[in-house]
């Protein structure tokens, strides 16, 4: 018998109506559209008016069960990455399943900042791999309009709102997810962080005053350990799988920063042509980034394309997920 393996069998995005674009923000922001495009390679993003985390991963997930005719009370688990949980508890993924009616479902949250989808993916693929699980939910959401500051002109334009969502089935063809290497270092919460609202600064008239609830980064250290780690990983996982980049169908690269991705790109040996890129009409998503990616190139994606998802995320978090895509649109 082949190697059980876990492969994504649908995908589905969900992004919000409302745009905000680069030349809206200079309305009420020092900054411009050719500031933010040059540095970023962002020109607007999806702006969440109401709602939360969980209204965009539910829409999203409506939609994925709906077009594969599944039903809700079919799925065994459900993992979702955020770090904009509607709550502290109950986690978000908890209040998705609510919402979509996948009552037999047991789920979690993964906090991983911007890899937290590759996170997830990872840690949902085990439970296919074990045969413990035939049917699991992974979603990528983040609200980050709900803790980006824009009075903060470095971090406001980067950030946007949006949701995505996988289902891992079995697979015994060769195809899915083949391997994964994933890091952390707790020492770059200095760098990228919110810095109240957790059970070191609880929320206090202090703590909203001095406007810690929301993002904070040092770009400059931040866009450093991002170019040189998710480029590093992104070839190491190639290395050990000995793939060359003739191999790679595509890099499915977290929506950061344009430079960051290109970095990713050249360290592989992948022209443009091969990379996913989303960033001008979305930002970044945080943990939204990379299923977005897979929804918006799915009908370019052909059974056995070699994918590598690559992540660099606060805390620090970063991997590399290498992926054998098991469908055709």
């Amino acid at each position: 018998m082949n190697k059980l393996t876990a492969a994504i069998t649908a995908v589905q995005g969900y992004v919000p109506d409302d745009i905000l674009s680069n030349e809206d923000l200079s309305k009420f922001v020092d900054t411009s559209d050719e500031w933010i495009t040059s540095r970023t390679g962002i020109k607007e993003r999806r702006i969440m008016r109401n709602g939360a985390s969980s209204d965009m991963a539910a829409a999203a997930v409506k939609q994925l069960l709906e077009k594969k005719g599944i039903d809700p009370l079919d799925i065994d688990l459900v993992i979702c990455g955020t770090v904009t949980p509607d709550h502290p508890f109950p986690s978000t993924a908890n209040i998705l399943s609510d919402k979509t009616g996948m009552k037999n479902a047991w789920s979690f949250d993964v906090n991983a900042a911007c890899s937290g989808f590759l996170f997830a993916l990872a840690t949902g693929s085990q439970f296919i791999e074990t045969g413990k699980y035939k049917k699991v939910i992974v979603v990528g959401v983040d609200k980050m309009t709900s803790i980006v500051d824009y009075q903060d002109r470095t971090t406001c334009v980067i950030f946007g709102d949006g949701a995505g969502a996988v289902l891992l089935e079995p697979n015994t063809e060769g195809l899915g997810v083949m391997d994964f290497i994933l890091h952390s270092d707790g020492s770059g919460r200095e760098f990228l962080v919110q810095p109240a609202g957790g059970s070191l600064h609880p929320a206090s008239i202090e703590t909203v005053e001095n406007r810690m609830h929301y993002v904070k980064q040092e770009g400059q250290s931040v866009f450093k350990f991002a170019v040189t780690n998710m480029a590093d990983v992104s070839a190491k996982i190639m290395e050990k799988n000995n793939l060359t980049s003739d191999d790679v169908q595509w890099l499915v690269p977290h929506q950061a920063n344009l430079r960051i991705i290109d970095a990713t790109a050249n360290r592989m040996g992948l022209s443009k042509e091969k990379v996913m890129i989303n960033i001008e009409k979305y930002g970044n998503t945080t943990a939204g980034t990379l299923p977005l990616c897979l929804w918006d190139y799915e009908k370019q994606l052909k059974k056995g394309d070699t994918l590598i998802l690559s992540a660099f995320g606060g805390g620090f978090t970063w991997g590399a997920i290498y992926l054998k895509w098991a469908y055709n649109s």
